[in-house]
């Protein structure tokens, strides 16, 4: 069983996935898109989806502080609902409120990156954060 974790972006989707046990999450790759002309790269994750063999999807819910459901988390709902009919493979949505600044942390504190660096592969540690929170907190996992 592998879960795919996905941090939705207008831009960009950043992609992880679960190893077969379900227990940690690592980066895949960023995936990127233009929201605006409707281009959601559907054709590459597709190819991913085939090659590690994945029964679930986790995407990122970008809710506001007070807990309310925003336009970003719409359409990260709306992806959502796209690669659930497009797959046939089940969406669990994992509220991710501050992984973007808490990657961002990591990446300057731990790996002392530049920030043309770090914004080459944020959305993809976001990913890897939203995937691996799922999967420490899921009892009812996918």
């Amino acid at each position: 069983m592998r879960v795919m974790g996905l941090d939705v972006g207008s831009k960009t989707v950043g992609i992880a996935v679960s190893d077969p046990f379900g227990w940690t999450a690592q980066g895949v790759e960023i995936i990127r898109i233009d929201e605006a002309q409707e281009e959601f790269g559907f054709e590459r994750l597709a190819e991913l989806v085939k090659e590690y063999e994945v029964t679930g999807f986790v995407v990122g819910l970008p809710k506001n502080m007070n807990n309310s459901i925003g336009p970003r988390a719409e359409a990260s709902m709306a992806y959502g609902k796209k690669i659930e009919d497009m797959f046939q493979i089940p969406v669990t949505y994992q509220d991710e409120r501050l992984t973007t600044v808490q990657a961002e942390r990591m990446l300057v504190e731990q790996a002392n990156t530049s920030r043309a660096k770090r914004k080459k592969v944020i959305d993809k540690v976001a990913a890897v954060m939203i995937l691996q929170n799922y999967l420490d907190g899921a009892s009812n996992k996918i």
